[in-house]
């Protein structure tokens, strides 16, 4: 064990409370002692953009609604604290090491642990970690938006990283009643990777805002309103730009398209480490004419943008649990192809098998766009696929999941088998010096 191993241990053990509390309103609702909840995420949405902050911002609310009385903590400013009138607390962890952000998890969920806390809930095992033991024999779901290790793995990084990735993930998984996984290819991962049983899995598709994302502006009238191009067939991507995503395969696809179709035009919505070299390879191919990076859109600009598309694409490489992107461009009422990864072809395949592409590689993608492009009636039209994300991914519909596995975890009666949590010094103490890991390697 290395000696920082020990001092991160010691250090969460002992550290002192001392926190400003804020003032608590209570959620609107009928709530009553066993739904008293806290949920422990990664960041509030939209201050942090990311799938994981989605699902917990969505989801704080969706659970009031179906009479929980929900507290919550996360990283970040002041606005969710502002958002939610103290109901969730933030910390600030930005160029924090993991010591110094563990520490203040702790201090701002001291007091929300107790009599008060009838059940937690976590989107994020790096975030639950510092707190498992306070959890005790609270009943305790996981919320799991994605393998943290594997990805790391996949987009090259260390040994050393991927090995505490993958310890502090399993501590935290082995010690949930309940996991919540958006596919079974999620639950396929965690059985294999992670060692958890399946009894212990649960699925639940990932949530989307249908009413914001159903906008009344034609094709014609979103291009405009985006100053997009109005008279060539517009494919749309909208992805964080790293290497799984599988961009570089899809901009290979469009030089091949470009031999049968060169009218079309890829718009790519994101941003990310890769896009330098991404926009290098259009270049390089040839396709500054039919590629267009877009960056980060607003809520409403995205909108516009699945309205806007001809298409949407979804050309992930490696990991893809979900697909929320999948589901949004549904909602918008646009057809969406997505390669054979992960739960992609879960999210599409009930509404259209012809939406899920030959396969992930640059010929597999050409083809399918091809034919989507030149055979639109093939696939489903806007109302099919507005009604298909109304019935299946509205957050309404997902919330009252994601309740009633809540509900199944406080109606379990005996507790006696969960499992008992050690002493958070021993906890960390051991998960770090698992991996060995030095203060250099705990820095975010």
């Amino acid at each position: 064990m290395t000696m920082f191993a020990r001092g991160v241990g010691s250090a969460l053990a002992a550290q002192s409370p001392g926190f400003v509390d804020l003032k608590v309103q209570p959620a609107t609702g009928a709530t009553r002692a066993g739904n008293r909840m806290l949920q422990v995420g990664p960041g509030w949405f939209p201050e942090r953009r990311g799938g994981a902050e989605n699902v917990y911002y969505n989801l704080f609310r969706e659970l009031q609604t179906n009479g929980f009385e929900v507290r919550g903590v996360v990283p970040g400013t002041q606005q969710a604290e502002r958002e939610t009138e103290g109901r969730v607390r933030t910390y600030e962890d930005r160029g924090r090491s993991l010591l110094s952000r563990s520490i203040a998890i702790r201090r701002v969920s001291r007091e929300l642990f107790g009599s008060q806390t009838d059940i937690v809930g976590s989107h994020f095992a790096l975030c639950a970690l510092p707190v498992l033991d306070r959890i005790g024999q609270k009943p305790f779901v996981v919320h799991f938006h994605g393998p943290w290790a594997l990805e790391s793995a996949t987009e090259g990084g260390g040994a050393l990283s991927v090995r505490t990735k993958m310890a502090i993930e399993t501590a935290v998984y082995r010690r949930a009643d309940r996991i919540i996984v958006l596919s079974d290819a999620f639950g396929r991962i965690l059985r294999q990777h992670y060692g958890i049983p399946a009894a212990v899995i649960r699925r639940v598709p990932g949530g989307v805002d249908c009413g914001r994302l159903a906008v009344s502006a034609t094709r014609d009238a979103a291009r405009e309103r985006l100053r997009w191009e109005r008279n060539r067939p517009i494919v749309l991507a909208v992805r964080r730009l790293v290497r799984r995503m599988g961009m570089g395969n899809l901009i290979q696809a469009m030089a091949m398209l470009r031999r049968s179709n060169g009218d079309a035009v890829l718009y790519i919505a994101g941003t990310g480490p890769e896009r330098a070299v991404l926009e290098s390879q259009a270049e390089s191919s040839g396709l500054s004419n039919s590629v267009r990076f877009v960056g980060a859109l607003s809520d409403a600009d995205l909108a516009l943008a699945y309205r806007a598309a001809d298409i949407t694409i979804v050309p992930t490489a490696a990991l893809e649990g979900f697909g929320l992107i999948a589901a949004e461009s549904l909602a918008a009422g646009t057809p969406v192809l997505v390669t054979p990864v992960g739960g992609l072809p879960e999210v599409v395949s009930g509404l259209s098998e012809r939406l899920v592409l030959p396969d992930k590689d640059p010929a597999g993608i050409a083809n399918g766009l091809a034919h989507a492009l030149d055979h639109p009636s093939s696939l489903p039209n806007s109302e099919a696929c507005a009604r298909y994300a109304r019935a299946n991914f509205d957050w309404a519909h997902v919330g009252g999941q994601v309740a009633s596995i809540y509900r199944e975890v406080l109606g379990t009666q005996d507790r006696q088998g969960a499992p008992q949590t050690q002493p958070l010094g021993t906890v960390v103490t051991d998960t770090l010096a698992a991996v060995q890991l030095t203060p250099r390697d705990a820095q975010p």
